[in-house]
């Protein structure tokens, strides 16, 4: 474990051409205090735990000091929002502080967001708020808790300083973590200049230092291509499979690592509804939970085409589909999984299919169905009244359920082997928009931060029972007016 003015400091991006981005320090916060800290992500940057008990921890991430070896810079990229190309997007908020080097060798960019002015901001204030912050920290960490790849945060400071978005909010920035901050808009951005020279020079470096298997190889650009491909589909199955939108689905939020990159108005559905919106500004659904996989074919797609002058075009013209044979296999395994089901068998997709259906039409908890699940069965006749009760149609239920009891038969699985596999895959406990909001509204009201603390440990490890923690595994009260999310942030 180290000081935080020992950290090992590697800045391979800021070695780039200055085309990349703008170095510009961070805007501090007024009287800078600790929100919150993230002991696992600590841990990944070997930072020691009496390190923040200091107060230059605050300061070095609030943007008031600047850590020693780092070399600030806000990153160039453009992107395609809701369809629309976008000639230049950038770091409108956020500044990579520089990237760290652990002692395990791995490599983590350090990035401030919310650390003011760059320009790249546009019309923006280069600030974030309390609410989209602690959203953000307390997601991270629960998509890795989950298993789904994602950034991290370390931690959150807040100070003296009024941010006005639809009304006066208060400021808070977040130190957020990730190999790399790279993504399909930073393609995107040269292609669309015609800089064909620097589309290359991103191409080796992203190869380099993040796909280093592929220096060397025949054609590797479009080996890259090809397994951001596969990455980008496995995570769509994984966000489908947990029940998880994104809500702004732009390329320039599209990781080149396969992570969930950059949390706005994202939701967990509740009560189950494929055409769920999480983004209010969302005026049409093209980010609806349903239209996910659809619109991570058509990002790989501008993907492969910002790439295109570096890759054989009937290289270019297959990559959706690789994604989508990746996306539609990674599913069914998760799915079969969620069910307890260790072979696959023809039939299955109509099985996970039609207790969907059931879902839909009940509007039945999402999370809580799969979980209750693994209580089912094989020598009862019925499912527990406690899991039947969910549904309007009890009677199609049990028909279901009848199907799912022979199929578990067929492959001779055993229930309380079973129960546990799938209290592995079936999370407990998920960021529910009601309970984000209790932490929320205690933060910004009150100052009080121990419920954002209470959950980040409880999303740490979603799939273990707590006692005493049953109400956070239930959806909110009926007729609780639903929490809208937007992109202000």
């Amino acid at each position: 474990m180290t000081k935080l003015e020992y950290l090992n400091f590697q800045n391979t991006y800021a070695n780039l051409p200055d085309v990349f981005f703008q170095r510009v320090k961070p805007t501090p916060i007024p009287n800078p205090y600790l929100v919150s800290v993230n002991p696992a992500a600590a841990e990944l940057l070997d930072i020691d735990p009496t390190e923040w008990t200091r107060p230059e921890f605050a300061e070095y991430f609030c943007g008031a000091k600047l850590l020693p070896g780092s070399d600030p810079i806000a990153m160039l990229y453009s992107g395609h929002q809701f369809g629309h190309y976008v000639p230049q997007l950038g770091d409108g908020r956020a500044i990579l502080l520089g990237e760290v080097r652990n002692q395990n060798g791995e490599r983590w960019e350090l990035q401030l967001k919310g650390a003011g002015l760059t320009r790249f901001s546009r019309d923006g204030d280069g600030r974030a708020v309390m609410r989209s912050t602690i959203r953000e920290y307390l997601c991270g960490e629960a998509m890795h808790g989950l298993g789904i790849p994602t950034t991290r945060s370390l931690c959150i400071v807040a100070g003296e300083e009024i941010v006005w978005r639809e009304t006066p909010e208060p400021g808070a920035m977040l130190l957020r973590m990730a190999p790399t901050h790279v993504r399909f808009g930073s393609f995107e951005v040269f292609y669309y200049r015609r800089q064909h020279e620097y589309l290359k020079t991103l191409a080796d470096y992203v190869i380099e230092y993040h796909y280093p298997h592929l220096v060397g190889a025949e054609n590797p650009y479009a080996r890259l291509l090809h397994e951001v491909a596969v990455r980008t589909g496995h995570l769509v199955a994984q966000w489908q499979a947990v029940g998880w939108a994104h809500g702004v689905l732009n390329t320039d939020n599209m990781s080149i690592l396969g992570l969930t990159l950059d949390y706005g108005p994202f939701g967990f559905m509740e009560r189950y509804d494929p055409t769920f919106i999480c983004n209010h500004s969302d005026h049409h659904g093209r980010y609806s939970f349903q239209n996910q996989p659809d619109i991570g074919f058509w990002n790989i797609r501008a993907l492969a085409r910002a790439l295109s002058p570096l890759v054989d075009q009937d290289a270019v013209n297959g990559i959706p589909e690789i994604y989508e044979k990746a996306m539609l296999a990674r599913y069914a395994e998760l799915m079969r999984a969620k069910l307890g089901l260790v072979e696959a068998h023809a039939g299955d997709d109509k099985l996970v299919t039609d207790l969907l259906n059931l879902m839909d039409s009940s509007r039945v908890d999402y999370t809580n169905v799969f979980r209750g699940l693994g209580a089912v069965r094989q020598e009862s006749s019925a499912a527990p009244d406690a899991l039947r009760d969910q549904f309007l149609h009890r009677e199609a239920f049990d028909d279901w359920t009848a199907r799912y009891r022979e199929r578990l038969r067929a492959e001779k699985s055993e229930d309380e082997e079973r129960q546990v596999r799938m209290d592995q895959v079936n999370p407990k406990y998920i960021l529910r928009n009601h309970l984000a909001q209790q932490a929320i509204h205690q933060a910004v009201q009150q100052k009080d931060y121990s419920e954002v603390d209470r959950l980040l440990n409880l999303l740490g490890d979603p799939y273990t029972e707590r006692p005493g923690m049953e109400s956070y595994a239930v959806p909110p009260p009926p007729g609780e007016p639903p929490i809208i999310v937007s992109c202000s942030s």
